[in-house]
């Protein structure tokens, strides 16, 4: 089976219905999940997209819709589902320092580790908005329903 890592704005898109990429992320869902796509959820994801909800419900006054999105989050990643990485981020921190360094910033720490991780794991792909990952040779980075079947392919 193919495994995709996914990153913290498509996980974010597919639970917000507010998120300008939702369609788009439900979409890619669905293409993922008729390929028959291993997903991977992160745990420095999955603590992302809970900040970056948290505060999007504040900024937005949404206050009412914050606890069904983190129990739309629990039902969509099960802490079963979760991979556990931000402990490794003691041992790969040199690396994580130099592709933060080499990329000019441009990927920020939780990436360095995502990108890191998926290429210790033999994660190919990782389903994001994020263009500064194709800064990466090691690592495709999906963004539409249509490039699922032409990966796979």
């Amino acid at each position: 089976m193919v495994t995709m890592a996914i990153d913290t704005n498509v996980l974010v898109g597919l639970l917000d219905d507010n998120d300008k990429w939702h369609n788009v992320t439900v979409a890619l869902r669905d293409a993922l999940y008729e390929a028959g796509v291993g997903l991977i959820y992160f745990d420095c994801v999955v603590n992302e997209t809970v900040s970056v909800l948290v505060r999007r419900i504040y900024e937005q006054k949404r206050l009412e819709q914050l606890c069904p999105l983190l129990d739309q989050l629990r039902e969509c990643v099960p802490v079963s589902d979760i991979t556990w990485i931000a402990g490794e981020s003691k041992r790969l921190y040199a690396e994580i320092m130099r592709l933060v360094r080499n990329t000019s910033g441009k990927l920020n720490f939780h990436d360095a580790l995502l990108a890191l991780i998926c290429r210790e794991q033999g994660v190919n792909a990782l389903v994001s908005f994020d263009r500064d990952f194709d800064e990466l040779d090691w690592l495709a980075r999906i963004e539409q329903a249509s490039q699922v079947a032409a990966l796979l392919a």
